[in-house]
């Protein structure tokens, strides 16, 4: 296992150069969820050149590889997709699609992987069976992840792991933790209807803005009442629509917004407390409304023993590597694997170590490239040793 350590090193050394490029070509190059049809086909023309055979996932974007003998395996998982956001970066590789970029990171996962997967083809053979999940569609809800369960991705998978760019880490930290690393995230919609009328006599209506405004600030906080805090749950607002006119009370609102926890058992709650709590608060008012509560990601709940592989993985990077990382309140579908197995999601430093620390979802965030050498330390020591 220490020659093979050492050739992967080898390997990592000598491809440094073609990791960016390929990194580079997927960041100028990106695609929105199920529809990446083109950086899929850039893997499977890697992978097919070392002699590995990818398999399409049914969707036809996406797809899995699996490297040494049969039995059980350990699965490696990256994402895809870009997002729906304009590239402020001025980089020479920005994205060449008007509206859409990898402003997450994904481009950089998709290289973490793919350079797994070639530098684990360059051994003369492998210790562990590895499966690669080149996922689509992690930026929607409820996620990619679960095409990928529902096409049988999983079937002898004894563990999983997956890496994530945070800015926050510098470049040759990773993140760990036990536990939940990110949070549920659910989205509500509330449409509230009343007959309408003139502001002089809110009495002889219904007075659908104060209904809004009733349930804007009473279900945050009965929520905030009624759930433990130590479960971390928040419920925001994002949208506020109604009316026009000063003098008049409208017959139509909408409020929609986001309700998160980092707990798993507090996740299956929520729904029923929020129809709940909203129909308690428009009793009294008289409006009529419709509820929309759609459920979307469970929290991502690192497993201990699969923690412990990471560490050591993560250790062979250097004495300093290692890093604790706190939970995070956003989403990510990596979650809908650890219903089924367990698993562990790590935080791979991408910051530079110099100059602002740009959030992940902002038209500037851009990466230091030498996090991906990093990453694949990481993921082929895991694929090399993951028990």
């Amino acid at each position: 296992m220490i020659e093979d350590f050492a050739l992967v090193d080898k390997w990592i050394l000598e491809h440094a150069d073609e990791l960016s490029q390929w990194r580079r070509h997927i960041h100028a190059n990106p695609e929105l969820a199920r529809r990446e049809f083109a950086t899929t086909a850039f893997v499977v023309e890697q992978l097919e050149a070392a002699g590995l055979t990818p398999k399409l996932l049914p969707g036809g974007t996406g797809l899995t590889c699996d490297i040494g003998p049969d039995g059980p395996r350990v699965g490696l998982r990256a994402d895809m997709d870009a997002l729906p956001l304009q590239e402020f970066t001025g980089a020479a590789y920005s994205s060449t699609v008007p509206g859409v970029s990898h402003a997450c990171g994904h481009d950089a996962h998709t290289t973490v992987l793919l350079g797994t997967a070639l530098a684990l083809a360059s051994l003369p053979a492998l210790p562990f069976g590895v499966r690669l999940i080149f996922q689509p569609a992690e930026e929607v809800m409820p996620g990619g992840a679960l095409d990928v369960v529902a096409a049988g991705a999983l079937k002898d998978l004894t563990k999983i792991f997956a890496l994530h760019c945070d800015p926050r880490l510098e470049v040759g930290k990773v993140g760990v933790r036990v536990g939940a690393i990110t949070s549920a995230a659910d989205t509500v919609e509330l449409r509230l209807d009343s007959p309408g009328g003139h502001t002089s006599r809110p009495h002889l209506t219904t007075d659908l803005v104060y209904a809004l405004g009733t349930v804007i600030t009473g279900l945050p906080g009965m929520l905030s009442r009624r759930i433990d805090p130590r479960t971390s749950t928040v419920m925001v607002w994002g949208a506020v629509v109604a009316g026009q006119a000063p003098n008049a009370i409208p017959q139509t609102g909408m409020l929609t917004g986001t309700v998160r926890t980092g707990d798993h058992d507090t996740w299956a709650l929520l729904e029923p407390m929020v129809h709940e709590i909203v129909a308690g608060l428009l009793a009294p008012t008289g409006v009529q409304y419709e509820l929309h509560y759609r459920r979307g990601v469970p929290p991502v709940v690192n497993d201990e023993a699969a923690t412990r592989v990471f560490e050591k993985a993560i250790h062979r990077v250097g004495p300093a590597a290692l890093a604790d990382t706190a939970q995070s309140g956003g989403g990510e579908d990596f979650s809908w694997y650890l219903e089924d197995i367990p698993g562990s999601m790590a935080r791979l430093g991408v910051w530079s170590g110099s100059g602002p620390q740009l959030d992940i979802h902002q038209p500037t965030f851009d990466l230091d490239e030498r996090a991906l050498a990093v990453g694949v330390k990481v993921m082929t020591s895991i694929a090399l040793d993951p028990n």
